[in-house]
Formats: C-alpha cells, sequence, structure tokens
C-alpha cells in the first residue's frame, strides 16, 4: 500500500506550527510540523478511541 501525503487542519492556516496525520500501511501517522522526525504511529481505531475521549471532555480534570 503507497504511502499518503502528509495533512494538516485547515484551521492551521499559513503556520508551520500544527499536527499533521497520514495513513501508511493500515496505521495513522501523526506529528509536529516543526518537529517532522518525530512520529507517532497508531491504529485507526486507537486514535478514533482517543478523539472521542477527548471530545467528550474525559481528560478536562486533569491538569
Amino acid at each position: 500500500m503507497p504511502e499518503s501525503n502528509w495533512q494538516k487542519s485547515s484551521y492551521s492556516g499559513a503556520t508551520n506550527e500544527c499536527v499533521e496525520i497520514r495513513t501508511v500501511s493500515g496505521a495513522v501517522e501523526l506529528r509536529e510540523s516543526d518537529e517532522g522526525h518525530v512520529i507517532l504511529r497508531t491504529t485507526p481505531i486507537a486514535l478514533a478511541s482517543l478523539l472521542h475521549a477527548v471530545k467528550s471532555g474525559e481528560f478536562d480534570h486533569h491538569a
């Protein structure tokens, strides 16, 4: 499966300080645009679970 291109949120505008995402061989990779050599790799299901928890406020009580 070919690698996809890095994508960033349209909310990032012209700034280079954002989180980018792509899929590679069925996995999801994330990186900060200003630290492109550091890549976090996870599964689509794990990322969806994390995003659901963040959106539902599960981590709001942590400081």
